[in-house]
């Protein structure tokens, strides 16, 4: 109530930020005539001298009325596009910090110029993200021609780039690039083992287009990158051909759609149970006994494949490999694989070859990740509906930004019919009567498989249409930027238009460049351009009269944020158009979370074959349901975070760490007081507190001293000594390993040393580091069960993590000073730099536990048998002698140096 009273006294938040950046437009507008008089070298000299204004004292916020007035110019005589009035706003809101909504249409590209132009000047780099290569190059290429012009460099960050043209591209004023390059290539930077190998610039600031997308909907997930395992993967093919016989009778398995989940009945387990018997795959026991833990996991992840993971929906099969399809935007996401074996089950269902599972090498989520620059902003057209979200995890504030026009598009009621068949039916019955007036029609669907059953009932029905989603992504911009000529209909899938606007009567440069294919300049091409540009004004006028772009939609998304997208796609700048979503009781939604009263009030009716029904309180009650969606997804991402920024904290303080190793010209004193703290834990393991001499274990300790420090001490006797105290053993210890240390050092050059001390620790690292992501996801995994115990999961997590690190940096203390004190280094071969670690981009890893130390063959042969007796290895086991082998652990590496566990490669049998 006193909310409301304020605002209608005060104005809303929004308007009072609207009206503050309103009143400095003017200033910017004042300035134009001064700025057209300036020629192309004076113009583009303001460069030079903002930048010496900003060295002298001046604030970025007093250069903003000139900045962008002097962009604004540049773009006017190389692009020939002036900025709006609302689009200043928009570039100051985009400066501040905060999240510009302006919807479909409005220029965001043109926008994003203001304030990337004015924060470049501080020579810091700004960084602009997409949500796609295509946008990123796109974008990129557009937009340089006024940085160019105006003295600035431009890079883009896109798939396939080698590490020195990425050093190069983040090195410019201005970076476009992909989130998920960008995250990734923070994961890779933090894998480097020298500086100048690292290709990213410290954080300063970023723009974020389609904010909603990459900071809300694909938020879910994290980046994560893995790297190969020697594991086999035969069990998943011998598994699904069990569960695919099983899943033929649904009382095997219970489905829960809204969770997402599906376990086996009692019925289902005994079947099962019984069936992988008699293949051999459980030879004694039960399927939940311990023995066939790693069988039950392959069970679950298949039946999770078969049941919940739809062909054309979920993934799709495209030259022998399963591609992920967005859920949110509909695009084939390359390269990324589902976790845990989820995608090496779906990989065994579609016959295609099974790919090895893989282990997490480097993690973060989008949050987090964003979170570290200082300086964070967004843009969309549709943000307000998430805008408590932006607020609690990014501290981000959504402004909404006037549109330059009014918006006249008519957006009708939804139709909800009984059946997907009568739907259909009636969206074909809808384009045909548009088709009939030569309005465009834009068909949005949620999924491949419903763009290509639209397809087929419009092909049967003689209506020419063009088909776009996942599989036809690269003919993207051509089919979008045409779907406003007269008649046309394109049926998409979520993804689009994204980035591409359309305009009524076609895009008159595509068509003039599809005419000149290769060779788009030149005279001719200059007249057949002007002629198709006249073609084009008679055609939008045409489709103007036919009531403009119609949008349909055949569905509502889980998100009504994404339904606006759809709708955003006509109406703009102020042309006329109209949405109208079709549905039936048998839409996923609807069935899912749509309330029973819905079908119920429906039933009541007595609604017939092919009849709809269209009222208000439809659409309230779909409102509804889709609210109970995203607050769902919305504890979900912030359940993701919570969790994550347990690991962030310890992520921060290891890269930091990690970055002050590679910086470090020597790391002596360090490895010094490693190997002092290993040697205090030693001897106060073994003579605890206030313990008599008979207590102590001198025993343990003699062994620990010969494993660790390789010294034969003897510890033992000491221990038998009168009067000998723990001060006089640990001095005792210290000093002969600092002898030794010493020694060793002199024997192998102190630079050398250096060079092996620095190389192993960073591996060491690396491995801790790996082996702790590894036990953090399994605590994970676990965690909830705390709950039935009443204790808070998150708070258990957050003590048991803490406790996993300090004995994660014990374990590097410990690794560290045994190899740097048992490696032997052959006289004159050189010390080879470490191999980079073979890693493949993944959304979500299979992580898997294996031999984390390093490998002999990281320094080839001038690593030799002096790793006898090193954790991984039994005391007496020689690489250079196979009569030792056997003595190896099945799960460490084998010594001969193939990289491949003991038990998969000599151990074999």
């Amino acid at each position: 109530m006193f909310s409301r009273l304020a605002a209608a006294i005060f104005g809303t938040s929004n308007e009072r930020v609207l009206k503050r950046h309103k009143a400095r437009v003017p200033a910017i507008n004042a300035l134009e005539p001064a700025m057209q008089a300036l020629s192309d070298a004076d113009l583009a000299n303001q460069t030079v001298l903002f930048r010496e204004r900003l060295a002298k004292g001046e604030t970025l916020d007093d250069l903003l009325p000139e900045a962008f007035a002097t962009v604004r110019e540049a773009s006017r005589r190389v692009l020939g596009m002036r900025h709006f009035d609302v689009q200043m706003i928009g570039g100051m809101v985009l400066h501040e910090g905060r999240i510009a909504e302006m919807k479909t249409g409005e220029g965001k590209t043109l926008v994003a110029t203001l304030p990337v132009y004015l924060n470049a000047l501080a020579g810091k780099g700004v960084h602009v993200v997409t949500v796609n290569d295509y946008l990123a190059t796109r974008d990129a290429d557009w937009m340089a021609q006024i940085y160019g012009f105006l003295g600035m460099t431009t890079g883009k960050i896109v798939y396939g780039l080698v590490d020195q043209e990425r050093h190069a591209a983040y090195h410019c004023d201005i970076t476009y690039g992909t989130n998920n390059e960008f995250g990734f290539d923070y994961l890779r930077d933090n894998m480097k083992y020298r500086q100048d190998e690292m290709v990213q610039r410290d954080f300063f600031y970023a723009i974020v287009d389609e904010v909603d997308s990459i900071l809300v909907d694909e938020a879910r997930t994290p980046l994560i990158i893995s790297g190969p395992t020697d594991e086999t993967s035969e069990l998943y093919n011998t598994v699904d051909a069990v569960v695919k016989e099983l899943v033929k009778d649904p009382t095997t398995f219970d489905k829960d759609e809204k969770q997402k989940t599906v376990s086996l009945t009692e019925e289902g387990t005994e079947t099962i149970e019984q069936t992988l018997r008699d293949t051999g795959i459980i030879e004694a026991g039960g399927l939940y006994d311990a023995p066939n833990v790693s069988v039950v996991h392959h069970v679950s992840q298949s039946l999770r494949a078969h049941v919940l993971f739809s062909r054309d929906v979920d993934y799709m099969v495209r030259q022998g490999k399963i591609i992920i399809i967005d859920e949110f935007t509909g695009r084939a996401m390359e390269g990324r694989r589902y976790s845990d074996g989820l995608h090496q089950a779906l990989e065994a269902k579609e016959h295609v070859a099974v790919q090895p599972e893989n282990q997490t090498l480097a993690s973060i989520t989008f949050q987090n990740y964003f979170r570290l620059f200082p300086k964070l902003a967004g843009m969309t057209g549709t943000a307000a509906t998430e805008a408590d979200e932006f607020a609690e995890i990014y501290k981000l504030e959504v402004v909404e930004i006037p549109t330059n026009v009014p918006v006249t598009r008519k957006d009708e009621d939804d139709e909800v019919y009984r059946s997907a068949g009568e739907k259909y039916e009636a969206v074909a019955i809808l384009i045909e009567e548009c088709r009939a007036r030569d309005q465009p029609v834009l068909v949005g669907t949620t999924s491949i498989e419903k763009s290509e059953l639209i397809s087929e009932l419009l092909t049967k029905k003689g209506i020419p249409h063009k088909v776009l989603n996942a599989r036809h992504h690269d003919q993207e911009a051509g089919i979008v930027a045409q779907a406003g000529r007269p008649g046309a209909v394109t049926i998409a899938t979520n993804m689009a238009g994204r980035g591409t606007d359309i305009k009524l009567g076609g895009n008159a440069e595509m068509l003039a460049a599809a005419v000149f294919a290769g060779e788009p300049e030149g005279p001719e091409f200059e007249r057949t351009l002007a002629d198709i540009k006249a073609e084009v004004a008679v055609s939008a006028e045409k489709v103007k009269l036919a009531g403009g772009l119609f949008v349909i939609g055949t569905e509502r998304h889980e998100s009504r944020r994404i339904d606006n997208q759809l709708r955003g796609r006509s109406g703009r700048q102020g042309d006329p158009g109209g949405s109208r979503f079709f549905l039936s009781l048998e839409d996923d939604l609807m069935r899912i979370f749509g309330s029973d009263r819905m079908g119920g009030m429906l039933t009541k009716l007595g609604l017939k074959e092919g009849e709809a029904i269209v009222h208000p309180w439809i659409n309230k009650a779909l409102e509804k349901a889709q609210k109970k969606v995203e607050a769902r997804n919305f504890d979900t991402r912030k359940n993701l975070l919570k969790y994550d920024d347990v690991m962030n904290d310890q992520r921060k303080e290891v890269y930091a760490q990690r970055r002050a190793f590679m910086a470090a010209d020597s790391l002596a004193e360090t490895v010094a007081e490693m190997r002092r703290e290993v040697i205090r834990d030693m001897v106060d393991r073994a003579i605890p507190d206030n313990a008599y001499a008979e207590q102590w274990d001198m025993v343990g300790l003699q062994k620990k001293v010969s494993d660790l420090l390789g010294l034969e001490l003897p510890v033992e006797e000491w221990g038998r000594e009168e009067g000998i105290d723990e001060v006089a053993v640990h001095e005792r210890i210290e000093q002969a390993a600092e002898t030794r240390a010493a020694q060793r050092a002199a024997d192998f050059g102190p630079e050398r040393m250096r060079q092996v001390e620095k190389a192993l620790l960073l591996q060491i690292f690396d491995a801790v580091w790996k082996e702790h992501l590894l036990a953090l996801d399994h605590l994970r995994q676990g965690i909830g069960l705390r709950a039935y115990g009443q204790r808070d999961p998150l708070n258990e997590y957050k003590s048991e993590a803490f406790l996993l690190f300090n004995n994660m940096l014990g374990d590097l203390r410990e690794r560290t000073t045994q190899w740097i004190m048992r490696i032997d280094l052959m006289p004159d071969q050189p010390l080879p730099e470490p191999e980079p670690v073979r890693v493949t981009d993944m959304r979500h890893p299979n992580p898997d536990g294996s031999d984390p130390l390093p490998d002999a063959r990281e320094y080839g042969a001038a690593v030799t048998a002096a790793s006898a007796g090193v954790e991984g290895y039994s005391v007496g086991v020689d690489p250079m002698d196979p009569t030792t082998w056997n003595r190896t652990p099945r799960n460490a590496a084998c010594p001969c140096g193939s990289g491949k566990k003991y038990k998969h490669c000599h151990g074999k049998g």
